[in-house]
């Protein structure tokens, strides 16, 4: 009786989902990445780089494929295009490497900056009629809702104005106590009124505890004297003035 061949790898061997296909990682030389593929031992070599393309990004003329072990070593070059996958070696956990004999570079398609992008003016966008700007505006949302807009304005003003109000009442050298959300009260001086350096009012004040940013200086501008890192620039909201003498460390009774 005839002896009956063994089937080859990847030829329904062992750990295949289906008889005659495998799943192969496939990587190329244009990125660092590679994917788990499954393609057919049945397929030619050249079958098999069109389907390639759209999976590494290089045209089927220009590919030169490899098919590596698990470790990287080279098993066997997969030539010539008419030669079956499953002529060669093959099997599940194998790699297919292709590489681009075309002169493209490696993460060429991963670099988005070098990819030209279109652009429109403002005034050609907001002519459109199929935009979310468009839309927006049909129905007077967001920033489009007249009303809305003038009373979150009104709003903002009349805080500007009660933040003013507050740091202007906040003469230096009186002490404090500062609340900050989600950390602890600290006592203080307030060491210098009203200022604006940044958007809104800020009132600078020098702690009793190291527990500031700074010296009293912002920018490379000075605003008050202590020591670092007592001195804060505080939203006056945050500040209450009071009787708050220094609290007694007990240090003198050691």
């Amino acid at each position: 009786m005839k002896a009956m061949a063994e089937p080859g790898p990847g030829l329904g061997s062992p750990g295949s989902e289906r008889p005659g296909s495998v799943s192969l990682a496939v990587s190329s030389s244009l990125s660092a990445f590679s994917s788990l593929r499954r393609y057919g031992t049945e397929l030619s070599v050249g079958e098999l780089k069109h389907k390639l393309e759209l999976v590494v990004g290089i045209s089927a003329p220009w590919m030169e494929l490899e098919l590596r072990g698990a470790g990287g070593e080279l098993l066997a070059r997969l030539e010539p295009d008419d030669a079956l996958l499953g002529s060669f070696p093959v099997s599940d956990g194998c790699g297919l490497h292709v590489t681009d004999r075309s002169g493209g570079r490696m993460g060429q398609f991963e670099d988005v900056s070098q990819v030209p992008k279109y652009e429109m003016a403002d005034s050609d966008y907001d002519k459109r009629t199929d935009s979310v700007r468009s839309f927006l505006r049909r129905r007077r949302w967001g920033r489009f809702d007249e009303e809305a807009e003038r009373q979150r304005g009104a709003e903002a003003e009349q805080r500007r104005a009660e933040e003013a109000e507050l740091a202007a009442a906040m003469t230096p050298g009186s002490r404090c106590l500062v609340s900050v959300p989600g950390q602890p009260q600290h006592r203080g001086t307030i060491a210098y009124g009203s200022l604006t350096f940044k958007p809104g009012h800020w009132v600078g004040v020098r702690y009793d505890e190291p527990v500031g940013k700074h010296d009293g200086s912002v920018g490379g501008r000075r605003y008050f004297e202590c020591p670092h890192p007592y001195g804060a620039f505080v939203r006056p909201q945050r500040v209450t003035v009071g009787d708050y003498p220094e609290e007694d460390d007990g240090l003198d009774e050691l």
